[in-house]
Formats: structure tokens, C-alpha cells, sequence
């Protein structure tokens, strides 16, 4: 495929942002992402996967390549576990559905995150208890200037509370190509008690769960509380959840009682940020195009025809607000363009 010229990546993002790529790409092929790199010798390049955790504010003046390498395929297993590699392009929920449908386990409480593989590593993407990080066990990764091919390991990739070594030390300097998960085909250990995991089965009469019946429950969850982005456009949780030490805590929550938290360890605990939103008063709030969703505040959406700046505005508002009220710092999830 040639490369395109001002090309609109409204498609290419799930907040449905209409901005101007002035050079884009699409990469089908580790072949031929490593010739473009040879051929333009380190020349500023925006890699773009499924465009799920991403807020574009402006045209992009750097080549976009969108990385679109397809296949999973088995690579090592035993009587116990498997070990998949996933292609940087494939989609992510279509791979957990995938593994579901081979009784795969470990990643069954990743249901229907938005996005494709390349980008799980980066954001060290979780959801109802469980991370990338406990089935990782590598991933491929090509050098943007050297054009070197890197086999990163969980020590390498430094993963935190969505968090890595490629949004740290190792930000720009890599495009992954592939991931490796290793996965259980039996005795799996089944994760019901965060969220509303457990109460969905229980209405349901599901005592002892599979992982399909708990990838079931998980989808029901969340199409039940987040916006489809193919209906409106939203890029999922837009906020961490903040995580705060003791001795800040304490005086929250002897402040809010009322206020949910999760203990980290022993010196940090960790408070939904969409509960500070909602007690902020956001919740369902439309500021033109852009707001805050109806059943979740966690969720900034676009309401049609909101740019970039409009929705980051919206955040740093609902920032200023929750520091205001609540002294506690919340910070984007998603990566702000």
C-alpha cells in the first residue's frame, strides 16, 4: 500500500476525533515495517493501532503507521499451560474470545477492552482484578531508529498500574510487533470477587464458574455501564484511579465515609475515580459536543462533532474540580496528542 496524504483518522481513533494525518501508512507485514524504517533512516513516525486509548488534539505532522500485522498462532504448550503469540494488529477482545473458545485461561476478566494487542503492553491494560502483566511472558518489539528487533520480557517491560517501559524510559523508541501470553488449559483460576463479577453470576445460579461463563458475565457488565464506540465516540475510562498514600487517605476518608477504596498494600489505597466525578457532579453533564457518560463518569464521550481540545478542556475541568473538593490528583488514562 502507498503512503496516503491528509488523510482524516476519524475512523482510526474510537473518540471519532476528525484530525488530519498528513502522511499515513498501514503496515501489513514486519517486512515492511522494517523498509519503511531503513528507507526513512529515523524520521519522526506516529504508530497507531486500534486508536482505543488515544485523544487527538491536533493534525499530525509525523508519518502515521498504522500497525495492522495479523495472526495468533501456538508457540510452546504442555498438559498445563499455553503460550500464544499474538500479531500487534489483531484485536484485543477478539482475542480473549479466541483463547475463551479454547479454553484458554487468564484473560477471560479482559473482556471486551476496546483496542488491539500492540497497545496491552504499553498501557499494561486490566480490568476486574487482573493485568496483562499475569499472563504476560514476552513481546517483539522493532527499534524505530536502529530497525533492531527486541524480545522484551515481563522484567524488561517494568509493568505498573497501567503503566510501562514503553510510556517511561522506552517512550518512542519502539513499535511492537507481537505478543506472547501464557495461558492455562485447565485447573484455571477463576477471579469473581472484583466488581460485580460475582453478583451477575449469582442471579444467574453460576456457583462454580468456567471461563466462558465468566467472560459472559464480564461483557454483560460492561455493555451494561460503557458506550459502544461504534454509537458514540469514547475511548473507555479516561481517568486512573488514584492511588494515595495513608496518611492522605485518612484524612479523605474520614472526610467521605461513604467513598469506595481498595486497598493497595499496605502503605497506599486505591479510590474509584469515577465515584469522584460522579460526587462532583458530572455524571451524564454535556458541555456541547463533549460530556461525560450517563451510566459511568469514568467515560468522556463525543457527542457527534466534539474535537480534541473540547474533550481535553472537559478533563482539565473535572481535574481542577476533584482536586477542589476532594484534594486528590486525578490524571488521563488515555494518551493526550
Amino acid at each position: 500500500m502507498q503512503i496516503e496524504h491528509n488523510k482524516s483518522l476519524k475512523a482510526y481513533n474510537t473518540f471519532g476525533i476528525d484530525v488530519i494525518a498528513h502522511h499515513f501508512y498501514q503496515i501489513d507485514s514486519k517486512t515492511q515495517l522494517l523498509e519503511y524504517l531503513k528507507q526513512n533512516n529515523g524520521s519522526p513516525v506516529f504508530v497507531l493501532g486500534g486508536g482505543s486509548n488515544l485523544l487527538l488534539t491536533k493534525p499530525i505532522e509525523a508519518t502515521v503507521l498504522q500497525i495492522n500485522l495479523k495472526g495468533i498462532s501456538v508457540v510452546q504448550e504442555d498438559d498445563q499451560f499455553v503460550i500464544i503469540k499474538v500479531m500487534a494488529g489483531e484485536n484485543w477482545h477478539e482475542t480473549v474470545q479466541y483463547c475463551v473458545n479454547n479454553n484458554y485461561g487468564g484473560i477471560e476478566n479482559l473482556s471486551l477492552i476496546p483496542g488491539n494487542i500492540g497497545a496491552a503492553p504499553i498501557q499494561n491494560i486490566g480490568a476486574y482484578g487482573v493485568e496483562l502483566k499475569d499472563v504476560f511472558a514476552s513481546c517483539e518489539a522493532v527499534n524505530r531508529i536502529t530497525g533492531e528487533i527486541v524480545n522484551f520480557s515481563k522484567e524488561d517491560c517494568q509493568f505498573g498500574y497501567r503503566d510501562s517501559y514503553f510510556k517511561n524510559e522506552g517512550e518512542n523508541l519502539f513499535i511492537i510487533t507481537s505478543v506472547q501470553l501464557r495461558l492455562s488449559k485447565k485447573d484455571h483460576t477463576i477471579k469473581i470477587d472484583y466488581g460485580a463479577i460475582k453478583q451477575t453470576l449469582d442471579a444467574k445460579q453460576i456457583s462454580n464458574p468456567s471461563i466462558k461463563e465468566v467472560s459472559d458475565a464480564v461483557i454483560e457488565i460492561r455493555q451494561s455501564k460503557l458506550p459502544d464506540p461504534a454509537k458514540i465516540g469514547n475511548s473507555g475510562s479516561f481517568f486512573k484511579n488514584p492511588v494515595i498514600e495513608n496518611k492522605a487517605f485518612e484524612t479523605f476518608h474520614n472526610k467521605f465515609p461513604e467513598a469506595p477504596y481498595y486497598q493497595v498494600d499496605k502503605q497506599h489505597f486505591k479510590v474509584p475515580a469515577g465515584w469522584l466525578i460522579e460526587q462532583a457532579g458530572f455524571k451524564g453533564k454535556r458541555f456541547g459536543e463533549a460530556g461525560v457518560h450517563d451510566k459511568q463518569a469514568l467515560v468522556l464521550v463525543n457527542h457527534g462533532n466534539a474535537t480534541g481540545t473540547q474533550i481535553w478542556e472537559l478533563a482539565q475541568l473535572i481535574q481542577h474540580k476533584i482536586k477542589e473538593e476532594f484534594n486528590i490528583n486525578i490524571v488521563p488514562e488515555v494518551t493526550i496528542i
